[in-house]
């Protein structure tokens, strides 16, 4: 099912966008994400940028949020992955900038 965003609703998506890439650390999550590319445990990344659950947790919301990644629970364990579609859509380009 594809949503259709009016202008003030697509506006506010951008800046969500790029208030999530503000941040080196969410950079950094980005960046391995892009670098596996494929679905990974948020537990798997947070280890690799070496940060705490609470600060995974939020990073991986602030990501979600933005609509830059996508979050799968499969019982206890979240799985996230890039969504390529927002990227290709807003910051075109920007993956290939990492």
């Amino acid at each position: 099912m594809i949503i259709e965003l009016n202008a003030q609703q697509t506006d506010e998506l951008r800046v969500r966008i790029f208030k999530a890439l503000a941040d080196p650390i969410r950079i950094q999550i980005i960046r391995y994400l892009r670098r596996v590319n494929k679905e990974t445990t948020c537990g798997d990344v947070s280890k690799v940028i070496k940060m705490s659950k609470s600060a995974g947790s939020y990073h991986f919301k602030v990501l979600r949020e933005a609509g830059l990644t996508i979050t799968r629970k499969d019982s206890r364990e979240k799985y996230v992955s890039l969504n390529y579609d927002t990227f290709e859509k807003y910051v075109n380009h920007f993956l290939d900038s990492l």
